[in-house]
Parts: structure tokens; C-alpha cells; sequence
């Protein structure tokens, strides 16, 4: 037996849309933004799932309840908030232009956007150059972040047997997730995907990755 957990990015926010760094930092979801979470709940009504969790920035607690509202087959009426599961912490660079951050940390490389630096660099490495940037030293490096959100998989892995959870988590954290247990990953997670791992007490397998649709 195991447990089978859905991964949901939330929906498009204003610091999406202007393309700036959002870890802590939050903004609202756009109209889009809304519209991604309603899609992906419809999707998810038709999965029996037995427990809804969220990273507790407002971002996706927006999601997860707009997922609820969006599925006419769910008893449960709010998700749980799971610190565990924020998104990558940035520090000093939170809010700032996406671009200039890239050119700024990337220098000769000449890498044109963070998903291409995450791609080329991996998660781990990549992490550990945001951090290592941080004039203030508050960006976290890869074991703060794996520290952390290794706390909320062992919760997922302690549910009863056979559970079935959604978490409603952010694209660096679900794309980093996907990589550091062996899948591949090409791009980041859009808005609304799901990604589904299968976990049991030793073992961690993604089923797929960054999904619009539930595949056959």
C-alpha cells in the first residue's frame, strides 16, 4: 500500500504576470489565475481524495479553496495549511524583476530566464547561488529548503495507509520535489498542473509531471 499525493501549482498571480521573483512574497490570483484553480478542480473532482493540504502563503490557500468550490463531490470544506510546503524563499531578491535577477545571478553564463538556470544548474546548485547572492544572507540555500519541506512529506507519508491527498504548493518547490527523486523535468510547472508522487515509507516515485489534464 501507499500514499498517493497530487501536487497542484497554484493559480496565476499579478507577480507571475509581471514576471517578478515570488517565493514569500504574495500577490493575489489574476482572473487567470482563478480560472487556472476552478479548471483544476474540475479535473480533481473526479479523484476521490481524502485530505487537501496548502502551503499557508495566501497564493494557494486561494487555490485549494477555489479547488473545493469547484468540486461538487468533496465533504471537505477548507484545506490545511502546511508551512512545509511554501515556495523557495529568496530573500533580498523577492519581488524583484525576473530578468534583471536572472542576468544579475547567471552574469557571463547568459542564461535568459530561471527556469533555464534550473534546468542547466539543477535545483540544489541553483539554490545554493541565490542564497550565496543574499547580501543579507537570508535566501535559502538547499538544505533550509530540504530541511523544510522534507518535514511535510514525512507528515504526507504518515497518513493512513491507502490516503489519497491533494497539496497545493508552488512551481520551484514541486519542480525541485520532481527532480531530487530522479524525474526529469523540462520547464517549470504552469499554473494549475498537477504532478503526481506515490509514496510509501522508503520510497518516493513521480507517476508525472506538470499535467493539465489527468492522463489515461
Amino acid at each position: 500500500m501507499a500514499i498517493t499525493v497530487y501536487f497542484v501549482r497554484h493559480g496565476q498571480t499579478y507577480l507571475n504576470q509581471y514576471n517578478r521573483v515570488q517565493g514569500w512574497a504574495d500577490a493575489p490570483l489574476t482572473e487567470k489565475g482563478q480560472e487556472d484553480a476552478k479548471r483544476t478542480g474540475k479535473v480533481l473532482s473526479a479523484i476521490d481524495f481524502d485530505y487537501i493540504f496548502s502551503s499557508d502563503l495566501a497564493r494557494t490557500m486561494a487555490t485549494a479553496r477555489l479547488l473545493l468550490a469547484a468540486d461538487e463531490n468533496t465533504t471537505i470544506k477548507e484545506p490545511t495549511p502546511e508551512p512545509a510546503f511554501r515556495e523557495e524563499f529568496f530573500g533580498y531578491f523577492e519581488g524583484q524583476n525576473a530578468s534583471e535577477f536572472t542576468d544579475y545571478l547567471c552574469g557571463a553564463e547568459g542564461y535568459k530566464s530561471f527556469a533555464e538556470m534550473f534546468g542547466n544548474w539543477g535545483p540544489d546548485k541553483l539554490k545554493d547561488k541565490v542564497a550565496a547572492a543574499d547580501p543579507y544572507g537570508d535566501a535559502e540555500d538547499h538544505v533550509r529548503f530540504w530541511d523544510r519541506v522534507n518535514k511535510g512529506l514525512d507528515r504526507l507519508r504518515a497518513l493512513p495507509d491507502g490516503s489519497t491527498a491533494i497539496v497545493v504548493s508552488h512551481g520551484v518547490t514541486i519542480r525541485s520535489i520532481a527532480e531530487h527523486f530522479g524525474y526529469h523535468t523540462e520547464g517549470s510547472a504552469r499554473n494549475g498542473s498537477m504532478t503526481r508522487l506515490t509514496l510509501t515509507g522508503t520510497d518516493t516515485h513521480v507517476d508525472f509531471f506538470n499535467k493539465l489534464e489527468l492522463p489515461e
